[in-house]
């Protein structure tokens, strides 16, 4: 197996690198023998996942398999490590079924205009972009996590700068330079763990569970490492990047940001703060608390705020808010160093990837139909009455929504429910009234969360469609949408129905590294 998963990765960067060959004299043709080599090669990428997924030993998920281990730079003893257990096995599927899903959709819908770059350019960067988002959950040494969470940055970076709109290149700007800074802090973190433990294998670190480094060295690397992994998680107060990347993101680039990249900093924070400096991650967990719960309450604030008559809120925006609100979950989740609540947060991360992908592609749909993500401007006199016009469409929206609130029986439900019931009872060391506090403010953020969607579906989805259209000849939903968005649809009622599916994956992983062993 550890075949497949070396050819997860080179497979997407052979596909990169291919784009960069020219295909024909004929720009239209060219585009779309692109587009076309793109979703063959996702797709190629998608089913090794699956492969992978398939031979893994679910009866021995805390177990790294697939491994492979070279050396890369002796000097440092950097190895060139990879491997997956029950952690990181879903989100490797997840990244390759949303890119996967965004290659399909951009067929048909790729950004264009004048000064945009065509689609060779556009299939390269959003190739180069799956790569780092994969090895950046396959990797086990310290250094390759730090390379591979960079390759992340450039393909981003133009995907919102080139293929945006609105204020494209300063939020394009803004996300690179906070990401950046954040991702530099981190690196000191890395370095400080490195070289004082005399390895950079996150194996054997997670296995030494810090007993290699001083109280002191813990402390530094963890507010390090914690810092950086915040700015991409996102979490409160460094989360200002977060609704401009997104409102000026193309689609695909809002689904894959959403999805796959925010989770990398909250896989991160699991994967290398939890077990290989725990006196840092206790020390620091109740501020990680505090910042989790400030965070919910504010993203549902926000959000109520862009939804109400009046406030010219961008739907786009709108959503980008909640993901401050859902993100705060998982951040709780990992504070309260329990096994339920790291559970949880793991759930949340694949929850909100599936939801919040839906949610995004669902936005672009409506967009590109009234040419506007303003919720006045949708809910006009007659409103956009998406049940009367678009009633899949309509209804889509108005699942999403209600499973991003939390609904049970829907995947939003139990990650929410786990990160708050670690919450409730915390690890030992930690202060139960503070974190059964942050809990009561989780519990208020749900209620916040329900109102603004409610209010949302209200808006957009109902009005009187028999009044005159705000554009003509209004399309319900389309095959090609129906193929990009029915797997999430699908893994969401799947995930909130079997919940096992992935506690039974990521919880004796989780148990394994808090315990050390």
């Amino acid at each position: 197996m550890n075949a497949v998963l070396i050819a997860l990765l080179l497979l997407p960067l052979a596909g990169a690198a291919a784009t960069l060959a020219p295909l024909g004299r004929d720009r239209a043709a060219d585009d779309t023998r692109a587009l076309r080599l793109g979703t063959a090669v996702t797709g190629a990428v998608l089913v090794l996942s699956l492969v992978l997924a398939a031979g893994f030993d679910q009866d021995d998920p805390g177990r790294m398999q697939a491994v492979t281990d070279v050396a890369w730079i002796p000097a440092l003893d950097v190895r060139l490590h990879l491997g997956v257990d029950g952690i990181s096995l879903p989100l490797i599927v997840l990244t390759a079924l949303l890119t996967f899903l965004c290659a399909l959709y951009s067929t048909k819908r790729l950004p264009g205009g004048d000064g945009v770059p065509g689609a060779r350019a556009f299939t390269g960067l959003l190739l180069l972009l799956e790569v780092g988002m994969l090895a950046t959950f396959a990797v086990l040494d310290l250094v390759l996590f730090f390379l591979s969470f960079e390759i992340v940055l450039i393909p981003m970076y133009f995907l919102i700068a080139r293929w945006g709109n609105g204020r494209k290149v300063p939020a394009a700007n803004r996300f690179i330079l906070y990401t950046l800074l954040g991702s530099a802090v981190m690196l000191l973190g890395f370095l400080l763990i490195g070289f004082n433990a005399g390895t950079f294998d996150m194996t054997r670190l997670a296995v030494e569970h810090g007993s290699g480094l001083s109280h002191t060295t813990q402390l530094i690397a963890a507010l390090a490492i914690l810092a950086g992994l915040a700015v991409k998680a996102p979490a409160w107060p460094l989360h200002s990047w977060l609704p401009d990347a997104h409102t000026a993101a193309p689609t695909v680039g809002s689904v894959l940001l959403a999805g796959v990249l925010l989770k990398m900093g909250t896989y991160g924070l699991v994967r290398v703060l939890l077990p290989i400096v725990p006196d840092g991650a206790e020390t620091f967990a109740p501020y990680l608390g505090a910042f989790a719960a400030v965070g919910i309450v504010y993203g549902s604030l926000a959000c109520l705020a862009l939804a109400r008559p009046g406030a010219k809120g961008d739907l786009k925006r709108l959503i980008a808010y909640s993901s401050v609100g859902h993100m705060g979950f998982v951040l709780l989740g990992i504070a309260s160093l329990t096994p339920a609540g790291v559970n949880g947060a793991l759930f949340a991360n694949i929850a909100h990837g599936l939801i919040t992908g839906l949610l995004f592609f669902l936005v672009g749909a409506v967009k590109d139909r009234y040419h506007t993500s303003d919720l006045d401007t949708l809910a006009g006199a007659t409103g956009a009455a998406l049940y009367g016009r678009a009633p899949r469409i309509g209804g889509l929206l108005a699942f999403a929504a209600v499973a991003s609130l939390g609904l049970p029986g829907l995947a939003g439900f139990w990650g929410e429910l786990l990160a708050m019931y670690g919450a409730f009872d915390p690890a030992a060391g930690l202060s139960r009234p503070a974190f059964v506090t942050y809990m009561v403010l989780a519990g208020l953020g749900t209620l916040l969360t329900a109102a603004y969607l409610l209010i949302v579906v209200k808006r957009v989805c109902m009005g009187d469609p028999a009044q005159p259209a705000p554009v003509t000849g209004l399309p319900d939903l389309q095959p090609y949408e129906a193929a990009s968005w029915t797997p999430l649809v699908a893994l969401t009622l799947l995930t909130g129905l079997w919940p096992a599916l992935l506690l039974g994956l990521s919880d004796p992983a989780v148990q394994h590294l808090l315990g050390g062993g």
